[in-house]
């Protein structure tokens, strides 16, 4: 079996099925975003283990909306005072976990949640979904709705992201995670692909509303580009300390 052509196919494959089943909710997640913009908010972007990767394609991305912010596991620790050896690799478990986050972001009536979970059902996850609709705010889920439906939520409510979420994009990854089937278990993991497409769908369909009604868009050029520094800040000071910057 030729795994490199398998794997191949199969994220092909995928990618298509995203592009046709998963577009109006992408298209409606667009929207959500575009009138976060307009309104002066930010879109506040979480995700755990290889989630935080979907995050960083929502947050400080060359070619992506200035106006967002991701919040991390580690900013206990490195925008607050938590002790550094103390840090637990399984906070994202641990539900208390998303109330340390957040406590250390500031938070309008005007901003929007991406949050990205393959299965949607971690303590922290669920409970920073649980707090964002608290609070009132429109949220996205990126999760694969195989996984979660497969599995028992690890918050004490039993709820998963899907369940909390105002828009719900799958991810279309299978149970587990990775596609195609070996003699020694299965391999490949295909969430981060997919649900990378549906962020940058997503900012596309943002961008493309707000330059239709005639709103410029804050869009962040790529670091490696003359004169982009000075462009970048000038557009980031609009968002004083509402947004994480540089390599924090």
């Amino acid at each position: 079996m030729d795994l490199v052509m398998a794997f191949a196919d199969e994220a092909r494959s995928r990618l298509d099925r995203l592009m046709t089943g998963q577009l109006p909710a992408i298209r409606q997640a667009g929207v959500l975003i575009a009138d976060s913009v307009r309104a002066g908010g930010v879109v506040h972007a979480y995700g755990t283990g290889h989630s935080e990767a979907v995050a960083l394609e929502v947050a400080g991305r060359a070619g992506g909306l200035i106006p967002t912010n991701r919040l991390t596991l580690r900013d206990p620790v490195v925008l607050g005072s938590a002790d550094p050896a103390g840090f637990d690799p399984l906070a994202e478990r641990d539900p208390r976990t998303a109330h340390e986050v957040l406590a250390l972001h500031t938070i309008e009536k005007s901003d929007a949640f991406v949050i990205a979970s393959n299965s949607g059902g971690n303590g922290s996850t669920v409970e920073m979904a649980r707090l964002v609709k608290e609070r009132g705010l429109p949220l996205i889920a990126i999760t694969s709705l195989e996984h979660s439906g497969a599995i028992t939520s690890r918050h004490p409510s039993g709820e998963r992201l899907f369940e909390l979420a105002d828009i719900v994009i799958d991810n279309l990854a299978p149970y587990g995670d990775a596609v195609l089937t070996t003699e020694h278990g299965a391999v490949c993991g295909i969430s981060s692909i997919t649900s990378a497409l549906a962020v940058q769908l997503m900012v596309a369909e943002a961008i493309g509303l707000l330059l239709a009604d005639g709103t410029v868009p804050p869009v962040y050029l790529s670091a490696n580009i003359p004169g982009s520094d000075e462009r970048n800040d000038a557009l980031v000071a609009r968002y004083a300390g509402r947004i994480r910057t540089g390599a924090l």
